[in-house]
């Protein structure tokens, strides 16, 4: 893959897997476009998710902080606070399901998912929900561990390209009762696990299948990119929706999914 290729994918990354529109859905699309497939594409796009979980970590690192604190009070019988506490359960409990449905999706995520007209069509039912899910959401309550559990059910989702994970945990957080905002920081923090588990294992793979250094260095400068440009796409997006609706994603999405049918 060429140096710019990589970058162009990169920024594709970090734009797109914050914004409710799907990373893995747009990068689908635009390799189709752009002719830009190779054997590695898959594991390539997974190391890029492991940038942008990066640029969660350090944007959110003073409530990761918090969280491992607290987590650490727990572990050693100190007092910790509740809200703390279900905090930590539920993105613990919110994580499981994504790493079962992960693990017994996996051959799918490879081959059958990587469609651009599957992502058209999920494009548009991703749309459905975020539209429910802005109408029903009642926008009041604080994090549980049940909302967490649900919450990761909801992220399920993500696992097929087009859906969005951002777009599937904030709509699930809306769904069970918290406001934009929390809903929003949420499904960051939920995301960190998960994206993590994903990117350090598809780079385990590439390391033991002996082609990191056939990418090694545009999968550098795309990670980078995507770790930049992710950084400012987060900060965006808390504003954003603190007085703005998932609508006008869910617009972009269906207008997306129909060029894709029309053209792709």
């Amino acid at each position: 893959m060429h140096l710019f290729n990589s970058i162009i994918l990169g920024v594709i990354q970090g734009a797109t897997e914050f914004i409710p529109v799907s990373s893995s859905g747009h990068l689908i699309i635009f390799r189709d476009i752009l002719g830009f497939k190779g054997a590695n594409d898959l594991s390539f796009d997974a190391v890029l998710q492991l940038a942008t979980v990066l640029a969660v970590i350090v944007y959110f690192y003073k409530d990761i902080w918090r969280i491992i604190v607290s987590f650490l009070k727990m572990v050693f019988l100190k007092a910790t606070e509740q809200k703390e506490k279900n905090l930590i359960f539920a993105i613990i409990i919110g994580t499981i399901p994504a790493i079962i449905t992960g693990f017994l999706l996996e051959s799918y995520m490879d081959t059958t998912f990587r469609n651009a007209k599957l992502v058209a069509v999920v494009l548009i039912l991703g749309s459905m929900v975020f539209y429910l899910a802005e109408k029903f959401g009642k926008q009041k309550s604080e994090i549980s561990v049940k909302k967490g559990l649900w919450i990761g059910l909801f992220q399920c989702l993500a696992l097929v390209p087009g859906f969005s994970r951002s777009g599937a945990t904030i709509s699930g957080g809306l769904f069970n009762g918290l406001n934009r905002e929390n809903a929003t920081r949420f499904s960051f923090l939920l995301s960190v696990p998960i994206i993590l588990g994903s990117g350090l294992k598809k780079l385990l793979d590439i390391y033991q299948s002996g082609a990191l250094g056939n990418v090694g260095p545009d999968l550098f400068v795309g990670s980078i990119t995507a770790f930049i440009v992710g950084l400012v796409v987060i900060h965006f997006l808390i504003k954003y929706l603190k007085t703005h609706s998932l609508n006008i994603f869910g617009l972009y999405r269906i207008l997306l999914a129909i060029l894709i049918l029309i053209f792709v």
